[in-house]
């Protein structure tokens, strides 16, 4: 199995998405960790969904 991609590493006070690819954080900062969004970033990659799953990780914070 090839290395990930995109995997969640824990910062102080949640987690953000590592690429390891640019090898610099994508995205926002989560207080839970994104399974699914990082499963989405692993695989398919269709935006719509990955859109959805941010907007829906940023809801689950406020």
């Amino acid at each position: 199995m090839s290395r990930r991609r995109y995997v969640a590493r824990g910062v102080p006070g949640g987690y953000r998405i590592w690429d390891n690819h640019g090898r610099r954080f994508w995205g926002d900062h989560y207080e839970l960790c994104p399974d699914d969004l990082l499963t989405e970033l692993n695989g398919k990659k269709d935006p719509a969904r990955i859109s959805a799953l941010q907007r829906r990780c940023r809801a689950a914070k406020r």
